[in-house]
């Protein structure tokens, strides 16, 4: 007998199977599934034999990929385009670098984001400073390095009224606007509310304190945005209040961030279509926006730069999980449920997407449908609600697609520790880019009183 004849064949229970007779549905027949066995050419079970089980992958290649393909798209039609790449989507070091050589500056939403993007050798001035959370001595670093300031609040504004009373250099500031662009519920807890006049309010504050350069205005409209018109509506409306500052005081905005919110290609949760087909393309954003500034009647010189904050849509696609098959069981109502060695604690966008789920070896034609459990003790460690997935056995491995965004920054410590990330370079290599936690991660920042160190059972 020869070796091939001699492998172990996989059992594999009988089924029955319902025959439906009749029309096909309007999205036709069913598409087989395939495996992902590679990743970038590099394949999957050799990454987790070196880097063990759950563990994130970046390609860096679809990185730069897609960030040339949203410049390609804005700077095709307008004449002034900066991106900024967002931290808070995913602030792993390496990541960050890849955009910024590129050519991205930094957005930045807390004090731990900007001291980030100061190691990783931003100019000062090229890291733009949001949110509603700035401290005393964060603001009077930011001005110290000429960072670009977003007031959100008329409380920060105050403070960076008094802080500018003793500084050496001017503040340099922009604020961030909200408004109602058709889509509910409106996102207007963050910023100056556009059709209250608020905005303007802040804005005439601004321009009678000569310790403060009103240098842009900025807007953030809404996350996972299905319709490009509403970045049309937002824009114009900015561009009113940089018009009527020009109006009223002869001075030009240097530039329009109209902030992020691009939709990835991934499906959301109770989706009637695939997210491939119902999220725009960089093209419909970048049609929409820069037609409504150009054609709003600047003149060439006070055309404003236009500086973009796309997070999620930038790194979505270029984000895998790799994981592994812990066990299968049939739940109380029959249906069969996966077990996986990963959760939400670290694939947190599994509340609102319906992650691609795919086999990572070649696998029997059958297919049921099944939960995918997560190994966490709550029942709300869901991957999939319900899915159609090629029988897996225990220690088969899989791929969960389109998970850069958010989950490396919103993961956390619960039950298991986070694991490895490594990044897949254009030449194919791979590197460690973090390190897996180890219970010294956790234990090494607890402190313990005398009194407790002892105990006798």
């Amino acid at each position: 007998m020869t070796a091939e004849s001699k492998a172990k064949v996989r059992y594999e229970r009988p089924i029955i199977r319902k025959m439906n007779s009749g029309l096909m549905n309007k999205f036709g027949t069913r598409t087989e599934y395939a495996p992902t066995s590679h990743i970038d050419s590099v394949p999957v079970k050799r990454i987790i034999q070196e880097y063990g089980s759950p563990c994130f992958v970046i390609s860096e290649r679809t990185l730069r990929k897609t960030y040339q393909s949203a410049l390609r798209a804005f700077k095709t039609r307008y004449p002034k385009v900066q991106f900024a790449w967002s931290y808070k989507t995913n602030y792993i070091d390496a990541v960050c670098n890849v955009f910024h050589q590129e050519g991205s500056w930094a957005e930045v939403v807390s004090g731990f984001e900007y001291e980030k993007a100061i190691r990783n050798g931003v100019p000062g001035n090229k890291i733009i400073f949001n949110g509603p959370d700035k401290s005393t001595d964060e603001l009077k670093r930011a001005i110290e390095n000429e960072s670009l300031i977003h007031i959100d609040h008329f409380d920060e504004l105050y403070d960076l009224i008094e802080i500018t009373e003793t500084s050496k250099k001017k503040a340099k500031v922009a604020i961030r606007v909200n408004m109602d662009v058709g889509v509910y519920p409106l996102w207007d807890r963050f910023g100056f509310n556009y059709e209250s006049y608020q905005a303007w309010q802040a804005i005439v504050k601004i321009m009678n304190c000569d310790r403060m350069e009103l240098v842009g205005l900025h807007c953030h409209i809404g996350t996972f945005m299905l319709t490009s018109n509403a970045y049309s509506v937002a824009a114009s409306k900015l561009c009113d209040l940089a018009y009527n500052i020009k109006l009223k005081w002869n001075k030009s905005i240097q530039y329009l961030d109209l902030g992020g919110g691009f939709a990835s290609t991934n499906t959301l949760r109770g989706s009637y279509l695939p997210g491939s087909d119902s999220s725009p393309g960089f093209d419909d954003y970048a049609e929409a926006i820069t037609s409504t500034i150009l054609n709003f009647g600047f003149k060439q010189e006070d055309l404003p730069l236009l500086i973009l904050e796309t997070g999620r849509a930038m790194v979505d696609d270029a984000g895998y999980l790799l994981g592994t098959v812990l066990a299968n069981k049939r739940l109380s109502d029959g249906r069969r449920a996966t077990i996986m060695d990963f959760g939400v604690n670290i694939l947190f966008t599994a509340f609102w997407y319906e992650h691609k789920i795919s086999p990572a070896q070649e696998f029997t034609h059958h297919t049921e449908e099944m939960v995918v459990y997560g190994p966490l003790c709550m029942n709300i460690d869901k991957i999939r609600e319900s899915v159609s997935l090629p029988l897996l056995s225990r220690g088969d491995h899989v791929v969960v697609h389109k998970v850069g965004a958010y989950n490396m920054t919103q993961w956390m410590q619960f039950i298991a520790m986070r694991p490895n990330v490594v990044m897949i370079d254009a030449k194919g290599e791979v590197h460690k880019i973090r390190e897996r936690e180890t219970i010294d991660t956790l234990t090494g920042l607890e402190l313990k009183p005398d009194h407790l160190k002892t105990f006798k059972l």
